[in-house]
């Protein structure tokens, strides 16, 4: 099956790469996304452009599964949106879909026009403790500021149908206990909406691609089975 992967945060496609080459011996076609702001450093890109980016690689897919990390969750909820009858499931890693109307990413503050990695600081313990220092250097030196454009760029949902497309979240520094309590509680108003939802636990951190890559790769296989 082929399986769009979608980045989070300051990360390019290649932090799928160990990914990748799983889903590949697993039968899979994993398609990585080359986000504009991130893949090719652009400061002026918009989420906009990251929408369109996406959407151009699902419709070069054979429906797709479509899986986003962190806040990219959000990313791969507009695609579901966008392309409800085209794609097989999403798959939200480490996060959940923002509103309509929503700032897709604005969290930290922004300098010269864009939102730089802010450091471990903001991620210590159950987000980076699974990491060691050899992993985090490495993500460091990947790390691309994201364009304001991106950071806080407003999230727009326009077709009900996305609430029947399947979703399976993946809860890695969370519990999928604590995932349904918080969608059950209104705190995830697109995910309470979502008439056909699914956990999955993975014992990792927040960046379960770069310290769980093979654990991943085998519930992205078991999604596209099911699928």
């Amino acid at each position: 099956m082929d399986i769009i992967l979608i980045a989070g945060l300051w990360l390019p496609q290649s932090i799928w790469a160990d990914v990748g080459i799983e889903l590949e011996d697993l039968g899979h076609r994993a398609l990585p996304v080359a986000l504009p702001g991130v893949d090719d450093a652009s400061t002026t890109a918009t989420l906009a452009d990251q929408v369109t980016a996406t959407l151009a690689a699902v419709d070069a897919a054979d429906r797709p599964i479509v899986v986003g990390h962190s806040a990219a969750c959000t990313l791969a909820w507009m695609i579901a949106d966008q392309r409800p009858d085209a794609i097989d499931s999403v798959v939200l890693v480490g996060g959940f879909p923002s509103a309509d109307s929503d700032t897709y990413a604005d969290f930290f503050p922004t300098v010269d026009g864009v939102m730089a990695f802010p450091g471990w600081g903001p991620f210590e313990g159950a987000d980076s403790a699974d990491l060691g220092q050899a992993e985090r250097d490495r993500m460091v030196s990947r790390a691309v500021a994201v364009p304001e454009g991106v950071s806080k760029g407003v999230v727009r949902l326009t077709d009900d149908r996305r609430f029947d497309v399947p979703v399976l979240l993946v809860c890695p520094e969370y519990s999928p206990d604590q995932a349904k309590a918080w969608i059950d509680s209104g705190d995830v108003p697109e995910l309470s909406r979502a008439t056909r939802i699914a956990f999955e636990d993975i014992d990792s951190g927040h960046w379960p691609m770069v310290s769980r890559p093979a654990e991943l790769a085998r519930i992205l296989d078991a999604a596209a089975r099911e699928g």
